[in-house]
């Protein structure tokens, strides 16, 4: 038997304790039962969201989020610029061109941070652009991008809104939509929240909500202004995700309990430790000017096809992190750290990455990334 250890970013481990909240008999979608966990989830989401707007749950993936940002805030003839810095802004791109949105690609070289000069370049150059889709973290390239410089830029426009994906970064740093002026975010629920797939939610600001009253690109099931109607009575408009929702209860328990401030801290931590084992087995970062609190992306140590070291590590020592995509294939792998991750989560990950690199005869000095690991994971709270 070979004992499975899950280390991608998303899905990412669900606790024992959802996972029992989880596998309860099931109840009806319009029965008093579910609308007071229903009631209970929405409220813990206002307070993760940090926001005083409704934020909607949705039966989906978070792309079903991402594609009811676009269609309920954009109308025929409006144009889009989108920042495009991984996998993730392409699919922004994408989703606008599917839906005959002119656009604007702000091109991000991979492993880089938008620099938020070039956004307000490219709105003081056109005033056709009436948003901006971004990523609070691009999870394909490790890279933590500037959001809240961006929600600056635009709150001074009233013709722009900004729309952050959030799904890979919501609930392990500090993106607090009211202050920061986000105008649409999104999350998903098999990501920081600790879930499976199938669930996502998304917040609007007044500013995008007035956006859906022109909205005219086609929808139905991505209805927001619907959703919201119904979900304020404490059901949704369609056949909701009975199950993810009780376990969402119970996951927004779990995070208060943590305390949020706290929650990012071990984030932070955890990435820390991982970015400085990496550095300590001779890698490099490559996300090092920028990098994510929720996911290490690292070049393979020289010219290693890091394909070879996925394998390895799914296949010996049942270990799953995940590799680069498109460009980066083979260039780079991924360790995540988001969601249900503590100390020793990351120990077994540096070390199994130092046991399948000397398998694929790549020379690490043993020990080296566990000491840097916990150098960092031993050290107080306000160590630097």
């Amino acid at each position: 038997m070979l004992k499975q250890y899950l280390l991608t970013p998303g899905p990412t481990p669900v606790p024992e304790r959802i996972m029992l909240a989880m596998a309860r008999p099931i109840v009806h979608h319009r029965m008093p039962a579910f609308t007071t966990s229903f009631n209970e989830a929405a409220e813990g989401l206002k307070w993760l969201f940090q926001t005083k707007q409704p934020v909607l749950m949705l039966a989906g993936s978070g792309t079903l989020a991402m594609e009811a940002a676009v269609v309920n805030t954009m109308k025929k003839g409006d144009k889009a610029l989108c920042v495009v810095g991984g996998k993730f802004g392409e699919r922004w791109r994408n989703i606008c061109k599917a839906y005959g949105i002119e656009f604007v690609e702000l091109t991000v070289e991979w492993g880089k941070a938008v620099d938020p000069e070039l956004v307000k370049k490219a709105l003081d150059a056109d005033d056709k652009i009436t948003a901006v889709f971004s990523q609070a973290n691009e999870s394909s390239t490790g890279v933590r991008h500037p959001v809240e410089a961006i929600a600056k830029l635009t709150a001074s426009r009233e013709r722009v809104i900004n729309v952050v994906d959030a799904v890979s970064a919501l609930g392990a740093f500090d993106l607090p939509m009211d202050q920061a002026g986000f105008d649409v975010l999104i999350t998903g629920s098999q990501k920081a929240l600790m879930l499976p797939p199938g669930q996502a939610y998304i917040a609007l600001s007044d500013k995008a909500w007035a956006r859906t009253e022109s909205a005219d690109l086609p929808r139905f099931y991505s209805d927001l202004k619907r959703e919201r109607k119904a979900q304020a009575g404490g059901e949704t408009a369609w056949t909701p995700a009975v199950t993810l929702t009780v376990g969402l209860v119970e996951a927004l328990r779990m995070i208060k309990e943590e305390g949020l401030q706290e929650c990012f801290a071990r984030h932070a931590k955890l990435a820390k430790a991982t970015r400085a084992a990496a550095l300590a087995l001779g890698c490099t970062l490559f996300a090092p000017d920028a990098p994510s609190p929720t996911v290490t992306a690292v070049n393979g140590p020289g010219g290693l096809d890091t394909g070879k070291l996925v394998k390895q590590l799914r296949d010996k020592y049942g270990v799953s992190i995940t590799g680069g995509q498109d460009a980066v294939k083979g260039k780079i792998f991924r360790v995540a750290h988001l969601g249900y991750f503590d100390t020793f989560d990351i120990l077994t990950s540096v070390t199994a990455i130092e046991m399948a690199l000397n398998d694929l005869g790549v020379k690490v000095t043993r020990g080296a990334g566990t000491a840097a690991a916990e150098a960092v994971l031993e050290a107080g709270p306000n160590a630097k």
